[in-house]
């Protein structure tokens, strides 16, 4: 059963973090699709701009933290939303979006379908005028 993929184009632009990755992940997993079932991979490509621009409520900006491991003893490294925006703006949406994909073999097919940028500039303007 083989559906099409759609490309969509989301702007960031001074929208709220959580609630843009919420669109994004249906998007992914094809749930707003009549055809959708939670065993079949059939959700649609998503392009995502200016990420750099993304908000959070509250004191989160300062108090929210970011951690990965080496796997080496001592090896754990924690930064601050404040600090990853300006070094990797587009691991911030990309953790917030996987967070809420399945947790099973399809999350990793859905997240392949995300592209995030920085800026407002992309190379899929073609996939996405054809829709």
């Amino acid at each position: 059963m083989n559906s099409i993929r759609n490309w969509h184009l989301i702007d960031v632009k001074g929208k709220v973090l959580g609630r843009v990755s919420v669109e994004i992940a249906q998007i992914l997993s094809g749930k707003a699709k009549v055809t959708f079932v939670p065993y079949l991979d059939q959700g649609d490509f998503v392009v995502v701009t200016n990420a750099e621009k993304i908000k959070l409520t509250g004191k989160k900006e300062t108090a929210k933290k970011y951690m990965r491991h080496s796997g080496f003893p001592g090896g754990l490294r924690v930064e601050t939303f404040e600090k990853l925006i300006i070094r990797r703006p587009e691991q911030v949406l990309r953790h917030a979006v996987i967070g809420m994909l399945p947790k099973n073999k399809l999350a990793k097919k859905m997240i392949r379908r995300l592209r995030v940028f920085k800026g407002s500039e992309h190379p899929y303007q073609k996939q996405i005028k054809e829709n």
